[in-house]
């Protein structure tokens, strides 16, 4: 089982007829050295079964040593030579126990700090190329416009204010992102939600995109009820979700979005033809940073999708991956539909 250490014990205890038993350990002293066997005052009970179980190696009737650190103490009877064998082989299996059992402790430990420091790495690579880079292009564009040793027409002059513009608003949407999933994570994340129509929302994420947006087809009945979500998060959500199919879609071939409703929500596609992901690779795209070390200066922090589909559970929905038919792979985000909240 998965803690066998008690299971072992209590079966000795029940075997022998006896009160408790104990695992005793010499802890370490003040300095930190392990203890000696014969100092008084040194056992710690690492783990025990039964009533009153023994303190310290004199507490109990019998006492079987493991090793120099680890003794096993029964309480409630002595035994015969002939049972003390057999409690040797218990208190052998005991200290395997006890060592598997701090094995696993140390690894449950280890697992978020190093799921912790992977995370700090990756926003450490994402901060210095990702920020970095529009960054660069934005200070480009400006520290070129105000240069006095050269004269721009008005064309160049408005393609640099151009260049400078979509920087900075890619740079507010990784700085976004980053703050929404640190505010995800901490669970302090506010949601005020409310009826919102689709026929709005959608225009609105596809404004932000700006023009790499301009293209994608829109399917939204005007019929389809309103979401319960709200209006922020979900333009969030949008924006992220159809950036990545932008960014996956052939050239002369543009994301399709497509809205119905069933069964008391609201279903909105992002249908995108690219070269789509196997359906074993599916949840690693929610995962935040899976995209660092396969970037070029076009890819975001990784963060969009994994973001995504936190800022739509929040709202009481939901995102899954399907695969597009003909090829690609479809983003489905469920929403409740405004009429169908709980508390109403």
């Amino acid at each position: 089982g998965e803690r066998p250490l008690p299971a072992l014990l209590d079966r000795l205890r029940e075997t022998f007829a006896l009160r408790a038993v104990s695992v005793l350990e010499l802890a370490p002293d003040a300095q930190g050295r392990p203890g000696r066997a014969h100092e008084e005052g040194v056992w710690r009970r690492v783990a025990s079964v039964g009533v009153d179980p023994a303190g310290s190696p004199g507490a109990g009737e019998t006492t079987v040593p493991v090793d120099e650190r680890l003794t096993v103490v029964l309480s409630g009877r002595r035994l015969e030579a002939a049972d003390r064998r057999i409690v040797e082989a218990f208190a052998a299996q005991a200290a395997v126990a006890l060592r598997q059992e701090r094995l696993a402790e140390e690894a449950a430990t280890a697992r978020p700090l190093a799921e912790a420091d992977r995370l700090r790495t990756a926003l450490l690579a994402a901060v210095s190329h990702d920020l970095r880079t529009p960054l660069a292009s934005a200070k480009a564009a400006v520290s070129s416009l105000r240069s006095p040793d050269v004269e721009f027409d008005p064309e160049d002059r408005a393609e640099l204010l151009a260049t400078a513009d979509e920087s900075l608003d890619r740079l507010g949407r990784l700085v976004a992102n980053l703050l929404d999933m640190s505010r995800l994570q901490a669970g302090a994340l506010g949601v005020t939600r409310t009826a919102v129509g689709l026929e709005d929302a959608v225009p609105l994420a596809l404004d932000e995109l700006g023009p790499a947006a301009a293209e994608v087809r829109t399917d939204i009945p005007a019929d389809l009820p309103a979401v319960d979500a709200d209006p922020g998060l979900l333009e969030r959500v949008l924006v992220n979700v159809v950036a990545n199919a932008l960014r996956h879609s052939p050239a002369g071939r543009p994301p399709t979005i497509t809205a119905s409703a069933h069964a008391g929500q609201v279903e909105l596609r992002i249908i995108d033809t690219g070269p789509g992901i196997p359906e074993d690779r599916w949840e690693h795209v929610f995962l935040p940073f899976q995209r660092l070390g396969d970037r070029d200066n076009q890819t975001g922090v990784g963060l969009g999708l994994a973001l995504s589909r936190g800022l739509a559970e929040a709202m009481g929905g939901s995102i899954t991956p399907e695969t597009t038919p003909g090829g690609g792979l479809t983003m489905v985000l469920r929403l409740p539909a405004a009429d169908e909240r709980p508390d109403r």
